[in-house]
Protein backbone atom coordinates (compact mmCIF):
# COMPACT_ATOMS: atom_id res chain seq x y z
CA UNK A 1 0.00 0.00 0.00
CA UNK A 2 1.33 3.31 -0.64
CA UNK A 3 2.25 5.98 2.23
CA UNK A 4 -0.34 8.34 0.58
CA UNK A 5 -3.22 6.05 1.20
CA UNK A 6 -2.08 5.24 4.61
CA UNK A 7 -2.10 8.74 5.60
CA UNK A 8 -5.40 9.32 4.55
CA UNK A 9 -6.27 6.37 6.12
CA UNK A 10 -5.21 7.16 9.21
CA UNK A 11 -6.45 10.77 8.80
CA UNK A 12 -9.63 9.70 8.13
CA UNK A 13 -9.70 7.08 11.15
CA UNK A 14 -7.93 9.20 13.35
CA UNK A 15 -10.79 12.14 13.21
CA UNK A 16 -13.20 9.77 14.94
CA UNK A 17 -13.42 6.54 16.38
CA UNK A 18 -15.99 4.09 15.09
CA UNK A 19 -19.14 4.36 16.30
CA UNK A 20 -20.33 2.90 19.41
CA UNK A 21 -16.56 2.42 20.23
CA UNK A 22 -14.57 4.28 22.50
CA UNK A 23 -11.09 5.90 21.58
CA UNK A 24 -8.06 4.53 23.51
CA UNK A 25 -6.77 5.76 26.25
CA UNK A 26 -3.01 6.66 26.55
CA UNK A 27 -2.70 3.28 28.42
CA UNK A 28 -0.79 0.38 26.99
CA UNK A 29 -2.63 -1.21 24.31
CA UNK A 30 -1.75 -4.88 23.08
CA UNK A 31 -2.68 -6.13 20.04
CA UNK A 32 -2.86 -10.11 18.96
CA UNK A 33 -2.04 -10.92 15.79
CA UNK A 34 -2.49 -14.07 14.14
CA UNK A 35 -1.22 -15.94 11.26
CA UNK A 36 -0.97 -19.93 10.29
CA UNK A 37 2.92 -19.78 9.19
CA UNK A 38 5.83 -21.30 11.16
CA UNK A 39 7.29 -18.75 13.48
CA UNK A 40 10.46 -18.27 14.56
CA UNK A 41 11.88 -20.10 11.44
CA UNK A 42 12.86 -17.29 8.61
CA UNK A 43 9.17 -17.37 7.07
CA UNK A 44 9.07 -14.10 5.60
CA UNK A 45 5.04 -13.81 6.04
CA UNK A 46 6.05 -14.21 9.66
CA UNK A 47 8.52 -11.68 9.98
CA UNK A 48 6.32 -9.02 8.40
CA UNK A 49 4.39 -8.95 11.63
CA UNK A 50 7.52 -9.30 13.64
CA UNK A 51 9.03 -6.25 12.18
CA UNK A 52 5.60 -4.83 13.20
CA UNK A 53 5.49 -5.65 16.28
CA UNK A 54 8.99 -4.53 17.21
CA UNK A 55 8.54 -0.98 15.46
CA UNK A 56 5.66 -0.18 16.63
CA UNK A 57 7.00 -0.97 20.62
CA UNK A 58 10.24 0.84 19.36
CA UNK A 59 8.03 4.24 18.58
CA UNK A 60 6.93 4.53 22.42
CA UNK A 61 3.26 4.77 21.65
CA UNK A 62 1.71 2.58 24.57
CA UNK A 63 1.60 -0.44 21.89
CA UNK A 64 2.23 -3.42 21.62
CA UNK A 65 1.32 -6.14 19.41
CA UNK A 66 1.56 -10.07 20.42
CA UNK A 67 2.26 -12.53 17.64
CA UNK A 68 0.35 -15.97 17.39
CA UNK A 69 2.29 -17.83 14.64
CA UNK A 70 1.19 -21.33 13.30
CA UNK A 71 -2.71 -21.06 13.63
CA UNK A 72 -1.92 -21.40 17.19
CA UNK A 73 -4.91 -18.46 18.29
CA UNK A 74 -7.15 -18.89 14.79
CA UNK A 75 -7.78 -21.45 12.63
CA UNK A 76 -6.89 -20.19 8.98
CA UNK A 77 -10.30 -19.66 7.45
CA UNK A 78 -11.24 -18.03 10.25
CA UNK A 79 -9.20 -15.41 10.67
CA UNK A 80 -11.27 -13.09 8.31
CA UNK A 81 -14.43 -12.71 9.93
CA UNK A 82 -12.06 -12.62 13.43
CA UNK A 83 -10.80 -9.09 11.91
CA UNK A 84 -14.23 -7.91 10.17
CA UNK A 85 -15.83 -8.31 13.70
CA UNK A 86 -12.70 -6.82 15.64
CA UNK A 87 -12.05 -10.27 17.20
CA UNK A 88 -8.83 -10.38 15.67
CA UNK A 89 -6.63 -7.05 15.45
CA UNK A 90 -3.72 -7.91 12.60
CA UNK A 91 -3.37 -11.03 10.84
CA UNK A 92 -0.70 -11.93 7.52
CA UNK A 93 -3.52 -13.19 5.55
CA UNK A 94 -3.79 -14.98 2.05
CA UNK A 95 -6.73 -12.53 1.32
CA UNK A 96 -8.42 -15.24 -1.43
CA UNK A 97 -9.23 -17.33 1.70
CA UNK A 98 -12.06 -14.51 2.35
CA UNK A 99 -13.14 -15.07 -1.27
CA UNK A 100 -16.18 -17.09 -0.08
CA UNK A 101 -17.40 -13.84 1.38
CA UNK A 102 -15.66 -11.29 -1.26
CA UNK A 103 -16.05 -13.14 -4.25
CA UNK A 104 -13.98 -10.63 -6.18
CA UNK A 105 -11.35 -11.56 -3.55
CA UNK A 106 -10.36 -14.40 -6.12
CA UNK A 107 -9.01 -11.96 -8.66
CA UNK A 108 -5.61 -11.80 -6.35
CA UNK A 109 -4.95 -15.65 -7.05
CA UNK A 110 -5.77 -15.86 -10.84
CA UNK A 111 -4.14 -18.32 -12.88
CA UNK A 112 -1.67 -16.50 -14.72
CA UNK A 113 -2.99 -12.74 -13.58
CA UNK A 114 0.60 -11.65 -12.43
CA UNK A 115 3.27 -13.59 -13.74
CA UNK A 116 6.40 -11.94 -12.36
CA UNK A 117 7.69 -10.08 -9.58
CA UNK A 118 8.14 -7.40 -11.66
CA UNK A 119 4.69 -6.94 -12.43
CA UNK A 120 3.23 -7.81 -9.19
CA UNK A 121 4.94 -4.08 -7.83
CA UNK A 122 3.32 -2.47 -10.85
CA UNK A 123 0.09 -4.17 -9.87
CA UNK A 124 0.24 -2.54 -6.39
CA UNK A 125 -0.10 1.27 -7.96
CA UNK A 126 -2.82 0.19 -10.49
CA UNK A 127 -6.46 0.72 -10.49
CA UNK A 128 -6.81 -2.86 -10.03
CA UNK A 129 -5.53 -2.88 -6.60
CA UNK A 130 -7.28 0.44 -5.41
CA UNK A 131 -10.35 -1.85 -6.76
CA UNK A 132 -9.10 -4.53 -3.89
CA UNK A 133 -8.28 -2.43 -1.57
CA UNK A 134 -11.72 -0.41 -1.27
CA UNK A 135 -13.45 -4.04 -1.51
CA UNK A 136 -11.59 -4.93 1.84
CA UNK A 137 -11.91 -1.58 3.66
CA UNK A 138 -15.52 -2.05 2.75
CA UNK A 139 -15.68 -5.46 5.06
CA UNK A 140 -14.28 -3.22 7.97
CA UNK A 141 -10.65 -4.24 7.32
CA UNK A 142 -7.46 -2.01 6.26
CA UNK A 143 -4.36 -2.89 4.67
CA UNK A 144 -1.19 -2.29 6.60
CA UNK A 145 1.50 -3.99 4.06
CA UNK A 146 0.78 -5.15 0.76
CA UNK A 147 2.69 -8.64 -0.29
CA UNK A 148 2.75 -10.67 -3.35
CA UNK A 149 3.83 -13.97 -3.09
CA UNK A 150 5.18 -16.04 -6.11
CA UNK A 151 4.23 -20.24 -6.15
CA UNK A 152 4.69 -23.27 -7.61
CA UNK A 153 3.01 -27.05 -7.93
CA UNK A 154 4.40 -29.77 -6.68
CA UNK A 155 3.86 -33.51 -7.69
CA UNK A 156 4.64 -36.97 -5.64
CA UNK A 157 3.76 -38.52 -8.96
CA UNK A 158 6.00 -36.01 -11.39
CA UNK A 159 6.27 -32.98 -12.81
CA UNK A 160 3.39 -31.09 -13.49
CA UNK A 161 4.21 -29.09 -17.07
CA UNK A 162 1.20 -29.46 -19.26
CA UNK A 163 -2.89 -29.88 -18.39
CA UNK A 164 -2.38 -33.82 -19.18
CA UNK A 165 0.21 -33.74 -16.29
CA UNK A 166 -2.19 -33.28 -13.79
CA UNK A 167 -5.22 -35.39 -15.20
CA UNK A 168 -6.73 -37.75 -12.44
CA UNK A 169 -4.36 -36.51 -9.88
CA UNK A 170 -5.49 -35.61 -6.42
CA UNK A 171 -4.17 -31.86 -6.66
CA UNK A 172 -4.60 -29.43 -3.48
CA UNK A 173 -5.55 -25.92 -4.20
CA UNK A 174 -5.07 -22.52 -2.43
CA UNK A 175 -8.30 -21.32 -3.91
CA UNK A 176 -11.15 -21.32 -6.35
CA UNK A 177 -9.92 -19.54 -9.42
CA UNK A 178 -6.67 -22.42 -9.14
CA UNK A 179 -9.18 -25.59 -8.36
CA UNK A 180 -11.43 -24.56 -11.66
CA UNK A 181 -8.22 -24.84 -13.48
CA UNK A 182 -6.92 -27.89 -12.08
CA UNK A 183 -10.27 -29.21 -12.64
CA UNK A 184 -10.54 -28.39 -15.84
CA UNK A 185 -7.27 -30.04 -16.64
CA UNK A 186 -8.93 -33.52 -15.19
CA UNK A 187 -7.67 -33.06 -11.49
CA UNK A 188 -9.47 -34.32 -8.42
CA UNK A 189 -9.69 -31.17 -6.35
CA UNK A 190 -8.51 -31.44 -1.98
CA UNK A 191 -9.59 -28.30 -0.11
CA UNK A 192 -7.41 -27.97 2.77
CA UNK A 193 -5.35 -25.12 4.19
CA UNK A 194 -1.04 -25.05 3.44
CA UNK A 195 -0.69 -25.88 7.13
CA UNK A 196 -2.19 -29.20 6.23
CA UNK A 197 -0.50 -30.07 3.17
CA UNK A 198 2.36 -32.39 4.70
CA UNK A 199 -0.30 -34.86 6.05
CA UNK A 200 -2.21 -34.77 3.28
CA UNK A 201 0.36 -35.46 0.60
CA UNK A 202 1.92 -37.97 2.87
CA UNK A 203 -1.13 -39.88 4.02
CA UNK A 204 -2.36 -39.82 0.06
CA UNK A 205 -5.07 -37.57 0.64
CA UNK A 206 -3.37 -35.40 -1.76
CA UNK A 207 -0.84 -35.99 -4.60
CA UNK A 208 -0.23 -32.60 -5.80
CA UNK A 209 -0.52 -29.29 -4.09
CA UNK A 210 -0.37 -25.34 -5.11
CA UNK A 211 1.48 -23.14 -3.00
CA UNK A 212 3.69 -20.04 -2.17
CA UNK A 213 7.20 -20.92 -2.35
CA UNK A 214 7.89 -19.85 0.79
CA UNK A 215 4.78 -22.09 1.97
CA UNK A 216 7.09 -25.32 0.66
CA UNK A 217 10.21 -24.57 2.33
CA UNK A 218 8.55 -23.61 5.96
CA UNK A 219 6.06 -26.56 5.51
CA UNK A 220 8.74 -28.83 4.38
CA UNK A 221 7.05 -30.62 1.09
CA UNK A 222 10.07 -31.63 -0.07
CA UNK A 223 10.15 -34.30 2.00
CA UNK A 224 6.52 -35.48 0.53
CA UNK A 225 6.78 -34.52 -3.66
CA UNK A 226 9.35 -35.90 -6.48
CA UNK A 227 9.29 -32.92 -8.74
CA UNK A 228 8.39 -29.25 -8.47
CA UNK A 229 7.51 -26.45 -10.96
CA UNK A 230 9.32 -23.46 -9.71
CA UNK A 231 8.24 -19.91 -11.08
CA UNK A 232 10.33 -18.99 -13.34
CA UNK A 233 9.75 -16.29 -15.89
CA UNK A 234 6.66 -17.52 -16.71
CA UNK A 235 4.79 -18.18 -12.75
CA UNK A 236 1.11 -19.39 -13.25
CA UNK A 237 0.90 -18.49 -9.34
CA UNK A 238 0.67 -15.68 -7.42
CA UNK A 239 -1.16 -14.08 -4.42
CA UNK A 240 -1.72 -11.31 -2.17
CA UNK A 241 -0.77 -12.02 1.08
CA UNK A 242 -0.63 -8.69 2.77
CA UNK A 243 -1.07 -7.70 6.67
CA UNK A 244 -4.20 -6.80 7.22
CA UNK A 245 -5.86 -4.67 10.12
CA UNK A 246 -9.35 -5.28 11.67
CA UNK A 247 -10.74 -1.67 11.18
CA UNK A 248 -12.34 -1.46 14.23
CA UNK A 249 -9.27 -2.22 16.02
CA UNK A 250 -7.01 0.59 14.03
CA UNK A 251 -10.13 2.80 15.17
CA UNK A 252 -9.88 2.56 19.08
CA UNK A 253 -6.22 3.66 18.52
CA UNK A 254 -4.84 7.04 19.37
CA UNK A 255 -3.03 8.91 16.25
CA UNK A 256 -0.09 8.41 17.44
CA UNK A 257 -0.37 4.85 17.70
CA UNK A 258 -2.49 4.42 14.28
CA UNK A 259 0.92 6.57 12.93
CA UNK A 260 3.41 4.30 14.02
CA UNK A 261 1.37 1.30 12.60
CA UNK A 262 1.08 2.67 9.02
CA UNK A 263 5.44 3.64 9.38
CA UNK A 264 5.71 0.15 10.44
CA UNK A 265 3.77 -1.69 8.27
CA UNK A 266 5.84 0.98 5.28
CA UNK A 267 9.01 -1.15 6.78
CA UNK A 268 7.20 -4.53 6.78
CA UNK A 269 6.71 -4.40 2.83
CA UNK A 270 9.79 -2.97 1.78
CA UNK A 271 11.25 -6.01 3.78
CA UNK A 272 9.07 -7.85 1.92
CA UNK A 273 9.47 -6.36 -1.89
CA UNK A 274 12.83 -7.18 -1.56
CA UNK A 275 12.44 -10.85 0.30
CA UNK A 276 10.10 -12.18 -1.90
CA UNK A 277 12.45 -13.28 -4.77
CA UNK A 278 14.67 -15.06 -2.51
CA UNK A 279 11.76 -17.01 -1.28
CA UNK A 280 11.83 -18.42 -5.23
CA UNK A 281 15.32 -18.90 -5.13
CA UNK A 282 16.00 -20.52 -1.97
CA UNK A 283 13.21 -23.17 -2.18
CA UNK A 284 15.16 -24.11 -5.62
CA UNK A 285 18.21 -24.57 -3.51
CA UNK A 286 16.19 -26.56 -0.36
CA UNK A 287 14.10 -28.73 -3.12
CA UNK A 288 17.28 -29.35 -5.06
CA UNK A 289 19.58 -30.61 -1.81
CA UNK A 290 16.78 -32.68 -1.19
CA UNK A 291 16.57 -34.25 -4.39
CA UNK A 292 13.62 -33.08 -5.88
CA UNK A 293 13.80 -32.08 -9.70
CA UNK A 294 12.72 -28.50 -10.72
CA UNK A 295 11.93 -27.84 -13.49
CA UNK A 296 9.89 -24.05 -14.93
CA UNK A 297 7.33 -23.55 -17.62
CA UNK A 298 8.40 -22.53 -20.81
CA UNK A 299 6.39 -19.77 -22.63
CA UNK A 300 4.67 -22.46 -24.76
CA UNK A 301 3.71 -24.40 -21.65
CA UNK A 302 2.46 -21.35 -19.74
CA UNK A 303 0.33 -20.57 -22.90
CA UNK A 304 -1.59 -23.89 -22.71
CA UNK A 305 -2.30 -23.06 -18.89
CA UNK A 306 -3.61 -19.57 -19.82
CA UNK A 307 -5.58 -21.14 -22.35
CA UNK A 308 -7.52 -23.92 -19.92
CA UNK A 309 -8.04 -20.95 -17.26
CA UNK A 310 -9.69 -18.96 -19.44
CA UNK A 311 -12.05 -21.55 -20.22
CA UNK A 312 -12.50 -22.02 -16.72
CA UNK A 313 -11.03 -19.70 -13.87
CA UNK A 314 -11.46 -16.69 -15.84
CA UNK A 315 -14.69 -17.86 -17.45
CA UNK A 316 -16.25 -18.23 -14.09
CA UNK A 317 -14.92 -15.63 -12.38
CA UNK A 318 -16.50 -13.05 -15.16
CA UNK A 319 -19.87 -14.74 -14.64
CA UNK A 320 -20.26 -15.05 -11.03
CA UNK A 321 -19.07 -11.91 -9.76
CA UNK A 322 -19.85 -8.25 -10.51
CA UNK A 323 -17.73 -7.05 -12.39
CA UNK A 324 -15.50 -10.03 -12.70
CA UNK A 325 -14.43 -9.07 -16.15
CA UNK A 326 -13.62 -5.22 -15.68
CA UNK A 327 -11.73 -6.49 -12.54
CA UNK A 328 -9.52 -8.74 -14.87
CA UNK A 329 -9.02 -6.72 -17.40
CA UNK A 330 -8.05 -3.99 -15.16
CA UNK A 331 -5.31 -6.44 -14.15
CA UNK A 332 -4.18 -7.24 -17.54
CA UNK A 333 -4.47 -3.84 -18.82
CA UNK A 334 -0.82 -3.61 -16.48
CA UNK A 335 2.26 -4.06 -18.84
Amino acid sequence: MRWYWRLALAAALAAGPTVGIPAAADAQVTLRASHQFPGGKGDARDEMVQIIAREVKAANVGLDIQVFPGASLFKPNDQWNALANGQLDISSFPLDYASGKVRAFGATLMPGLVRNHERAQRLNESPFMQDIRARVEKANVVVLADAWLAGAVASKRGCVRTPADVQGVKIRSAGPTFASMWQQAGGSIVSIPSNEVYNALQTGVAEATDTSTGSFVSFRLYEQVKCITAPGDNALWFMYQPVLMSKRSFARLTKPQQEALLAAGKKAEAFFNGASKDLDQQMIEVFKKNNVEVVTLTAAEYDAWIKVAQESSYKEFAAEVPDGKALIDKALAVK
